[in-house]
């Protein structure tokens, strides 16, 4: 694959020669730096490799690229109104690739099944599609208010990009129109969205939730109340062990997640919430700071998940055995943002200021963060016998 576009001469310490995101890396678990620091940095507290020419404002979405395509290309979206793409090699450097301008925000980003083009969704009302062969991006839809995410589906008798917006619509575009194949109307604006063919989750405000499903043409399939009671922030759909979408993981800005299946046994068993990206314990006499879960990623190899939140954490979770996995140190700004390569190698994730806290809390000289984390061996299950039920965790 050729690339054209942004050039940059990268500075990186040369690691040693092993493979930082294979599978017999030790890198990101030993708690040891690639850089050869082990000084307490408030940025980089977990000591991961950092993405080299970050964006220049908050990031808003990451994406790796699919397995059909040989490497791994991250690709990110931010407030800056660009979209960038990077090289990860196995060493663990990063090489910019190329980049694409909106005229807002960019606020989605994915990749076609063949990893050939990558589609961009934006405030400022237009979803474009950008091939990276080309480094050519035209514009392929088009709403009445900024789009707040973008899917691409592959189903076996059509292919289309899904946008959701706040004008309250989902449109269904084959990229080749100027008018969408199809337009759902939803009861309120698109908050959040995830696609596992057949199967499409929305989450909206007024915390609304509305699944589709996707085969022959796109359709709703059922409305949901919401398992939350506050406003939805993220959502990411899980599958079982036949590889088939069962149910979503829906997120919410007061640190509590909900594990949703669609057509579970018991309903009042196999559903359940549990409180995260919380701090000051939960006894009363200290108050709890309660910050919002930005974004949730399975793992996808072994079904784990991972949450990034405003409290500057990640977290990984195993929630068949209902157990923390593990707890990132903090960063000193909001997590934002985060993905796994498609064999679940890698786990990026991106530091930056999510507004939660006001303009007040915004400083502009604070550097934007994309960092990589091996989570070959992190994600993988509880062991059975020593499993350890955490708290907010039934």
């Amino acid at each position: 694959m050729r690339y054209a576009g942004l050039c940059c001469v990268q500075e990186y310490r040369e690691t040693t020669a092993m493979s930082l995101f294979g599978t017999t890396s030790g890198f990101g678990s030993g708690g040891t730096s690639v850089f050869g620091s082990t000084t307490t940095d408030s940025h980089n507290p977990m000591k991961d490799v950092e993405v080299t020419s970050p964006p220049d404002d908050s990031v808003s979405c990451l994406a790796f690229s699919p397995p059909a395509m040989p490497g791994n290309f991250l690709i990110g979206g931010s407030w800056a109104n660009d979209v960038r793409c990077w090289e990860v090699q196995d060493n663990g450097q990063t090489v910019p690739k190329a980049q694409q301008m909106h005229t807002g925000p960019v606020l989605d980003v994915c990749w076609s099944d063949d990893g050939s083009k990558v589609f961009t969704a934006s405030c400022d009302k237009t979803a474009k599609m950008w091939d990276l062969n080309s480094n050519q991006a035209i514009q392929i839809a088009q709403h009445d208010g900024p789009i707040k995410t973008i899917h691409w589906i592959k189903a076996p008798n059509y292919s289309c990009v899904m946008t959701g917006s706040w004008d309250k619509t989902l449109k269904f575009w084959d990229t080749r129109s100027p008018s969408p194949m199809m337009s759902l109307q939803m009861p309120e604006r698109c908050y959040c969205a995830d696609v596992v063919y057949p199967m499409a989750v929305v989450a909206t405000a007024e915390r609304g939730l509305i699944v589709y499903q996707l085969e022959n043409q796109p359709s709703e399939f059922r409305r949901i109340d919401s398992p939350l009671k506050h406003q939805h922030r993220c959502v990411a759909i899980f599958k079982d062990k036949q590889n088939k979408p069962t149910g979503f993981a829906l997120g919410s800005i007061e640190g509590r997640v909900a594990i949703h299946y669609i057509n579970p046994p018991n309903p009042a068993k196999d559903n359940f919430t549990f409180k995260c990206h919380r701090s000051n314990g939960t006894n009363t006499a200290t108050p709890q700071d309660i910050y919002a879960v930005n974004a949730i990623a399975f793992h996808p190899v072994h079904g784990t998940l991972a949450t990034v939140g405003s409290d500057g954490r990640f977290s990984f979770w195993d929630k068949d055995a209902r157990t923390k996995l593990k707890t990132s140190e903090q960063l000193d700004q909001p997590i934002t943002a985060c993905c796994f390569n498609h064999n679940g190698n890698i786990f990026a994730y991106a530091s930056s200021y999510d507004w939660s806290k006001g303009h007040e809390y915004y400083n502009p000289q604070k550097k934007n963060y994309i960092f990589l984390r091996n989570a070959a061996e992190e994600l993988k299950p509880r062991n059975k016998k020593c499993r350890q039920v955490v708290p907010g965790i039934p």
